[in-house]
Formats: C-alpha cells, structure tokens, sequence
C-alpha cells in the first residue's frame, strides 16, 4: 500500500459540504473522494467528533483521511451538531440526538453516487466512542468499525469518575468542553456565521452540573455505554487502546464480551492515534485501518481475516519517570483472557505480607491526603508527560502489604480483582489501591491503580436507602493489563483512603480499617506467543501537510507542599499554535490546572483551571477564554465558571455559571 502516493492526482479535497438531518439541521463535513470514485462507487468511511474540521484538529485529519481516499476509500469528516461550522446545539456528551445524527449520516452517505453503498465509521475518543455506539443495531450500510482509545463504559472508564469517586479530570473537561463549542463557525457556514456563533453561545451549557450531579452509575451513564448492550452490537469492531491510557479497559473488555467481532490492539501508549504513539513503540495506525477497511468493505463476502484476536504489549518494569519514548516489553498475541489465564490468589497476611495463608486483622487504612503525590495523571491525555513516578513516597503513607522476592515469572494478563471487608466510621468514604512493583533495589513502579467510592454497591449503583457505616466486603477490579512482574521482584498492594489530586477527597476522615482481603491474579500459566504477524511501524508525516507548528512549548508541572498546612499543584501547557497555509488560519491554544489542599482538611480542595483557544483568521480573530472552580463544604459542591467570547477585541458574549450541588454519595 503507498501511504504516500500523490494525493493531489488521485484524491479530490472538499473543504465543505452540508449532510441534512431530518429535523433541518445541517452538519458540517470536509470530504476527500478517490477521483476513480466519479466512475466507479466506492467504499466510505467517516469520523464523527465536534473537534472543528477547519483548525483544532485540521493537522490530525490530515493524516489519516487523505491515505484512506489515495487507496480507494473515500473518507469524511463530519462535525457533530452544535459544534465547529454544524448547525444546532450540543447541551451535554452523547446527548441522544448525537446517536440519531449518526444513523442519518451513514443513511446520507451510503446514498451518495460516489459511494457503492459500503460505510466504515472510526474514530479515537469521543469519536472511537460515538463509532462504538452507532453499532447497537447499526444501519444496515455500517460494515465495520474502527474504535481507538474508546470508552465502553461512560462511568467507569471515562474521565468523570473511577470505582465512583469523582475525577479532576472531570473538571479539566468540564472547562475544556464549553471553550471549544463556544468558538466561532468559520465562513463556511454561510454569511449569517455571526447569528450561527452568537446563537451557539446563547444557549451554551455548562455540562460539568450534570457529571457532578450524577453521582453513582445510575441510568445518565448507562446511557450510550456499550458494555450493557453488547448483545446489540453489530458489525466488526478493531479496538484500539494503550496502556498509558485512561480507557486501556475497552479493548479487552469488548473482546471478552462480543469475540465474535471484535478483534484487539493494545500498545504501550496513551491517548492518541498509534501512529503519534507517546511512550512507544508506536505502530502505523493508516496501513493497519487500510487492511481492515479493505478487508469488510469489499464487494465480495469477507474470507477469514487472518488476524489474531488481540496483539499487545506485554510490558515489564520501566524506572518511573515523568515521560518516557519507549517502553520495556514485546508484542505478543493472545486469545481473551479467560481463555489463557488462570487466577493466582495472594492472601493479605500478617507482618504486611501478601501470600498464601490468610492474616488476622484489623489493619488501618491511613487518611493522607498527601497520597497520590506520586500519581501522575490519570491517562496520558495528548499532554505530554504525566506517567506515575516512583511510588516510594505514597506507599510510606499507605497501608501495604508485598510478596517475598517472586521465584519465577508471573504475567499478569486481564484484570485483577481485590475484595476487602472493610470498617469504616462514616458513611461517605473510599479507598484508593494500588498494584507496584518493587525491584531488588527499591525502585517501585505501579502497574494498576483501582478507586472505590465506598458508598456505593459492587455495580457502582446507588444503595436501597442511605449510605450507612459498618463493615461491609468490597469487590473491586483493576482496569486489564499485561504486564510481566520479573523473578526477584515483589509484587505490592498498596491502601490508602485518598488519593488527591486525581480523585475529590470524601467529606471527612474516615476511621477505616481492613479485616481481611485477598488479591486473585489472571496469570498466563505458559509463555504467550510472540506476534507471528509483525505490526507495522509508523511511516513519515503525509505528502499532504499543509501546516506549520509556531509554537509548541513544554508542559510545565509543578508541586509545592508548603509546611502541613497547603499542597499545590498542577501544571501549565503554555501557548501552543500552528499554522494553516490552505485556510490561512493560525489556531493557538494555553491551559493551567492548579489544585490545593490542606492535608489535614479535606474540607479545603479546590480546584481551578483555565482554557484560551485563539483562532487569527483572514476575516478577523477569535479569543475564547473558559475558566472553572470547584470547592466544596460537608454538604455539597460549588461550581463557579465564567466563558467569555471576543472578535476583534469587542466582547461578543459572557456566560457566568454559579451552582451548588448537594453531596449525598461522595
């Protein structure tokens, strides 16, 4: 396949086409079609987010949908409604008019006379997601799918919550989301794109009420997460993830589910398409779609596909540090877990062990909220950097329990499940565990972080009645992994009831304390095979680049602990833009998080971040500037925001948010 034909000569470019909606609304599309197409129909596929075709995302595009038309498949990229130059609003994530929308997309494009009636639908995050959901009973034309860094579980393997407990990352979105729907339509949209932006702005919402709102898992995030219907899904599916990233759960969760269609690719890396894979080693993620998309969109009925069904990287310990380029490890190909593991169950022992006979409790679980210092972030989002680093410091303040030096190999391959019988004084409390390992000189990685919001049931629901105190049994999962912990390494499980700055503290120190618990392992019993089938690396930027980067600084981190009485941190990505020579648009963009805390009152977070996007045009420029703070008291959160648009320096809109949310399980 020639990734780098001349796609000038093969590929006509349309910068903007309207798709109509049912209802009148009109999305936004850019469009690549192989000029064979004219004659002879072919395929399709789309990706389907509100990231703006014309600027936010224009370099990322450019990648991916030019490749796909130069080898006979025509490609588009579709705005979602409320978002870049489409019409409509968008009020909250996966509102149900967005699943509809892509229903009537696919129905448009397999009409059109450049396409033979064939769609493919693909994306990474919201857009891997929304292709994961337009599967529950596709359309007949939707063949197959391509989901990377996708979610199939809103509550537990998105960015809002984890085991229950409410994620900071939440906020960060929560004034990220606003910023970008909240930038102008570019001219494009016609010549009322003022009246479009203006409106658009008038009816922005601040979605972040309702992630804090709904607390528990409950029927809002059940809504469009796949995993309870995947009885419903479809067609084909090639989920992609990696382990750096917050979603790392989706693809082996899925292939256990439905293996009857969906095949698996799990890489070291985070959130990204593999071919910008950071850590790596990365793969090409353009060859590897060709091969799929030309595999379930041909005329003829499919033959085997002769892939494995998962390939992944089997990592081994790396020295934690803050961002690496590669990590340890090798490819290796597998069969879903359940077909290749069997469970290794560790007791938690007396004298902080972990083995084969069960100890006598109770253990304290310490309240620091100085744990998850250490952390890192919770995925490796786009922003470089955030891995965890060495764990020493937060296991100090943590109840631990560790192996004697591991005789031989144990890889561990899906997801490790720990159940605890716990006694807490308050009703609202939660635990924060982690997997480590810890070499023969000291040096402690952790390979699997789990939360538990405590108030909650096993299925992360809210109980009958009121959360209630006492001693209850907690069954609590890992996200998957496949990690090798080496001969002579311990294996740790480390206990903490906090873990600031990921997740908000509970309301108050709980007394808690184990009485027993055990830790089950999925363990490969024999050596997994190496891919027969090697991946393919990543080639060189496109011929078609027709951007320049101005400026793409380092994201600064930074963490004060000032005495006992103030913890602060966060970090800054600086300015960063790139240039456009085709649409002579420049597109910058600066973020900052900061988070404080005083260790010995939970009472004390708070949480503050800014987004700037700037958009210079040749018709006049553009400055979106969002900002959001959260603080909270025993009873509840209080929510400030305040978006501001500017065109030309003249103040085009103000939106101030000020809410509270009662606190009734976290």
């Amino acid at each position: 396949m020639n990734l780098q034909a001349n796609v000038e000569m093969m590929v006509d470019q349309i910068e903007h086409v309207w798709i109509p909606m049912p209802d009148g609304c009109r999305l936004a599309a850019r469009l690549w079609i192989p000029k064979a197409a004219l004659d002879a129909p072919a395929p399709a596929v789309f990706e389907y987010i509100p990231y703006r075709k014309a600027d936010m995302t224009r370099a990322r595009d450019e990648r991916n949908h030019p490749a796909f038309a130069a080898n006979g498949i025509a490609s588009l990229r579709v705005e979602m409604r409320g978002s870049g130059d489409s019409e409509g609003h968008m009020p909250d994530m996966y509102a149900p008019n967005e699943l509809n929308d892509a229903h009537h997309v696919i129905d448009w494009i397999a009409q059109q006379p450049w396409c033979n009636g064939a769609v493919g639908m693909f994306g990474t995050s919201w857009g891997g997601t929304a292709s994961l959901q337009a599967n529950l009973k596709a359309h007949p034309a939707l063949k197959a799918i391509i989901a990377v860094c996708a979610t199939h579980d809103r509550y537990e393997d998105d960015i809002h919550h984890k085991g229950g407990c409410l994620l900071t990352d939440s906020i960060e979105w929560g004034v990220t989301l606003p910023a970008i729907l909240a930038s102008p339509p570019t001219p494009d949209a016609g010549p009322d794109w003022q009246a479009l932006w203006r409106d658009r702005l008038e009816n922005l919402t601040s979605p972040l009420e309702t992630w804090i709102r709904e607390e528990a898992r409950g029927s809002y995030w059940r809504r469009g997460s796949v995993t309870h219907a995947a009885d419903d899904l479809t067609c084909p599916i090639l989920a992609i993830g990696g382990w750096s990233d917050r979603y790392s759960n989706s693809v082996m969760s899925l292939a256990e589910k439905r293996p009857d269609l969906v095949w698996g690719i799990v890489g070291p890396w985070g959130h990204h398409y593999p071919d910008q894979a950071h850590p790596g080693p990365g793969i090409d993620f353009q060859t590897v779609a060709l091969e799929w998309w030309q595999h379930w969109l041909q005329d003829t009925p499919p033959a085997a596909l002769g892939w494995p069904k998962l390939q992944v990287w089997l990592r081994e310990f790396d020295a934690p540090l803050n961002a690496l380029d590669q990590r340890n490890g090798r490819w290796i190909e597998t069969k879903r877990p359940s077909e290749e593991t069997a469970p290794l169950t560790f007791h938690l022992s007396d004298n902080s062990g972990l083995g084969s006979v069960p100890g006598k409790g109770p253990w304290t679980v310490p309240h620091d909220l100085r744990v998850g210092a250490q952390s890192g972030d919770t995925g490796y989002f786009g922003r470089f950097g955030g891995l965890p680093l060495d764990q020493q410091g937060d296991d100090r303040r943590s109840l631990t329990f560790e192996t004697p030096p591991l005789e031989q190999d144990i890889i561990l391959y899906g997801s490790a499940q720990i159940t605890l019988e716990v006694s807490t004084s308050t009703p609202l409390s939660q635990l924060a565990m982690r997997l480590n390992d810890v070499t023969p000189q000291g040096n402690v990685a952790r390979v699997g972080v789990a939360m538990r919001n405590a108030a909650l049931d096993d299925a992360l629901d809210a109980p009958d009645g009121s959360p209630s105190a006492g001693t209850k049994t907690l069954h609590i999962p890992f996200h998957t992994k496949a990690y090798r912990f080496s001969k002579g390494h311990r294996i740790r499980l480390s206990v903490s009831a906090s873990y600031w700055p990921l997740i908000w503290p509970a309301p108050e120190a709980a007394n808690m304390s184990v009485q027993r618990g055990e830790l089950t392992l999925p363990v490969f019993e024999a050596t997994p095979n190496d891919v027969a089938r090697p991946l393919p690396v990543p080639s060189e930027t496109p011929a078609l680049a027709s951007y320049d980067v101005l400026g793409a600084p380092d994201l600064i981190r930074f963490l004060q602990d000032i005495g006992d009485t103030k913890l602060c941190s966060g970090w800054h990505q600086p300015f960063s833009s790139v240039h456009y020579r085709e649409t002579g648009t420049t597109f910058g963009f600066e973020t900052c998080a900061e988070n404080r805390i005083d260790p010995a009152s939970p009472l004390s977070a708070s949480s503050h971040y800014t987004h700037r996007m700037v958009f210079e045009r040749p018709d006049g420029t553009a400055n979106v500037q969002s900002s959001l703070t959260v603080t909270c008291d025993a009873e509840a959160y209080y929510i400030s925001a305040k978006l501001t648009a500017d065109w030309d320096d003249t103040e085009i809109a103000k939106r101030v948010w000020d809410t509270r949310i009662e606190r009734r399980l976290s």
